[in-house]
């Protein structure tokens, strides 16, 4: 149960007095990420139902949202005096805090009949020509199956296949060429019993994946075709939601955000919310903030930064920045293959705030990675 609230005296006592204003929002990013113990002895509230628990939050209000006029504050304090203060201001104020709060601290159910008791590896096959780091290697059907085959050995959880690439300046692939590159190869590991997620942004590959036993949709466009979100709905296939700023071909031209880890919130907020409005809950819905979708180095750096902030969207959260360029700029890592490093180094950030799927390449390098995290992050009793 989340603390009674008490007085905001103190670091929130003159905190945002315009926070009652129209057009206000307000978030909640846990920090200060503590064992899950705590909330067993009563010090802190847990995150997501994962490993750890948190007692203090950045409380950020926002009001425009615009890239002109924006204005934002931020304060760090306890949770108590945080709902306190949601009180002192306005009614609406403290609802949208409540509700935040609930969807941070409930436990997430399993995705794709995948438990995120621990946290899961989605490895990524891509049966295309021209994929930023892997195009050509997997485009023929059998050298698919016989990567796919060898992620699931280096323990992978779910086996993301995509037949259309999606990097910077590629060009669309036609639904049906698509459906020609993936199906062969989600029927055999669907037949294996495999957890396969399709990686599409068309209404009817994912139509045609599901048929054929994908269990997950991946769509970097977020349901952006109209007939996306009905198939969904009407399949009950939990979807990944991941944010993109405009279209592959032209989203890295001059990205603008007013605050991209917030723009990225509220697109991804509104998605969830068209997706509840079709039947389509929480639970059936991972969110993706989109790393490297539309983002300069920094826009993706505050994106990762704020990782725990998705969790107030009460939806498993994804991450998947495997060999991304932002690496490769920030560290010399090139070719693509050569960011390994600064890949896992990232992905085990964001597991440190509580993100329940990476997507990688590299899948045995990650499941080693996870292994030794989770030996320093037990999953220690409730109780």
């Amino acid at each position: 149960m989340p603390p009674a609230p008490k007085s905001a005296a103190g670091s929130l006592a003159s905190f945002c007095p315009w926070a009652a204003e129209p057009g206000v929002r307000v978030y909640l990013r846990p920090v200060g990420l503590m064992p899950i113990a705590a909330w067993a002895k009563g010090a802190a509230v847990p995150l997501a139902g994962g490993r750890f628990a948190f007692a203090t939050a950045e409380l950020i209000v926002r009001q425009g949202g615009g890239l002109e006029g924006d204005r934002i504050e931020r304060a760090f304090a306890p949770l108590s005096e945080i709902l306190a203060w949601g009180w002192e201001r306005a009614r609406e104020v403290a609802e949208a805090l409540d509700r935040q709060l609930g969807a941070l601290t409930r436990s997430r159910s399993p995705f794709g009949g995948v438990d995120l008791g621990r946290p899961a590896i989605m490895g990524i096959v891509n049966v295309t020509p021209d994929s930023f780091s892997d195009g050509g290697d997997f485009l023929d059907h059998a050298a698919a199956i016989a990567h796919g085959g060898a992620l699931l050995d280096a323990g992978a959880d779910i086996l993301d296949i995509g037949g259309e690439s999606t990097r910077p300046g590629s060009s669309p692939v036609s639904p049906e060429e698509e459906e020609r590159r993936v199906l062969p190869v989600i029927r055999h590991f669907a037949g294996r019993g495999a957890t396969v997620s399709v990686d599409t942004r068309h209404a009817r590959v994912m139509a045609a994946a599901i048929g054929a036993g994908a269990r997950v949709v991946n769509d970097v466009a977020g349901l952006g075709d109209p007939l996306a979100l009905p198939v969904v709905a009407r399949s009950g296939t939990p979807v990944v939601l991941m944010h993109m700023l405009g279209e592959p071909g032209t989203m890295q031209a001059n990205p603008q955000y007013a605050d991209a880890a917030l723009d990225v919130f509220d697109w991804l907020e509104e998605r969830v919310a068209r997706c509840a409005a079709a039947g389509v809950p929480p639970e059936r819905i991972a969110v993706d903030p989109g790393i490297g979708f539309g983002k300069t180095v920094e826009h993706n750096l505050s994106i990762l930064r704020h990782t725990a902030l998705y969790h107030a969207l009460g939806c498993a959260v994804l991450i998947g920045l495997s060999r991304k360029a932002f690496i490769g700029r920030l560290s010399r890592g090139e070719p693509p293959r050569e960011r390994l490093a600064g890949s896992l180094a990232a992905g085990l950030e964001t597991l440190n705030q509580g993100a329940q799927i990476l997507r990688v390449h590299d899948v045995a390098e990650t499941a080693q990675a996870r292994a030794l995290w989770e030996g320093l992050h037990p999953l220690q009793s409730r109780l």
